[in-house]
């Protein structure tokens, strides 16, 4: 099987890094594509992939504030869909998306939502590389509201931990919103391992608890039955030949 992570920001390769990880384990063909990414972020996206063990990312090459619904725009994504041509895709939850003023997630989800669609659709064929067209892939939105699929990944959680530590960038630019947002006090009061004063620390040991806390949320303290879960909502309907348990 093959699953192809399309990504806004790199960070999204990590937090699905349990249910990736699982599936390379599984023997899956693995590959990421990350939409928007600084210069000077892209090699610890690299590296963060690599420790899950993914090799192939990809960079669009889109900045922040630009993405659009163009033509030009969905090219890139049509062809590297049909270069793919994958079994499985996760995206970002157009619904959790649609609510967010993160910038740009809204025509993001959007985005990708048009050219899954226009991929399988006899539309630019020589523009997009000259491969010929693929049936929509079943569809998973990454950390959704209301999941439908949880993945147990107590047995890779600490390789997704290893994979959130390098991303220094990402890390260090969410703990200046937190800083913003919450006092020192307060911050070290509920990040304790926080005990140097750098950003990049706050950052990453702030991550690492927000990621327990939504793996235990959805594993332990849920009725799931995972222990450390990665939440999903899969698109439409479940076809099955019967029903099991």
């Amino acid at each position: 099987m093959k699953v192809l992570m399309l990504a806004s920001y790199g960070l999204e390769i990590v937090e699905c890094g349990g249910a990736l990880a699982r599936a390379l384990a599984a023997g899956d063909e693995v590959h990421a594509a990350v939409l928007m990414s600084r210069e000077e972020s892209r090699p610890q996206v690299i590296k963060a992939a690599s420790i899950l063990g993914i090799a192939d990312v990809e960079f669009l090459g889109v900045n922040a504030g630009e993405v659009d619904l163009s033509p030009a725009s969905k090219v890139r994504i049509v062809e590297l869909l049909r270069r793919v041509r994958p079994d499985l895709v996760i995206m970002q939850d157009p619904q959790h998306a649609q609510h967010d003023l993160d910038p740009d997630r809204r025509i993001i989800a959007l985005l990708y939502a048009e050219a899954l669609a226009v991929s399988s659709r006899d539309w630019r064929i020589e523009e997009c590389g000259g491969h010929p067209p693929i049936r929509i892939p079943t569809i998973y939105y990454m950390t959704p509201e209301h999941p439908n699929v949880v993945v147990e990944i107590s047995e890779v959680f600490a390789l997704k931990q290893e994979a959130l530590a390098v991303l220094s960038s990402q890390n260090t630019f969410s703990a200046q919103h937190w800083r913003a947002q919450a006092s020192d006090e307060v911050l070290q009061s509920i990040i304790p391992a926080w005990n140097d004063g750098s950003l990049e620390t706050l950052g990453r040991e702030g991550q690492r608890q927000l990621f327990t806390a939504l793996a235990l949320s959805n594993g332990l303290a849920s009725h799931s039955g995972a222990v450390l879960g990665e939440a999903y909502r899969r698109e439409g309907s479940f076809l099955v030949d019967r029903l099991t348990p």
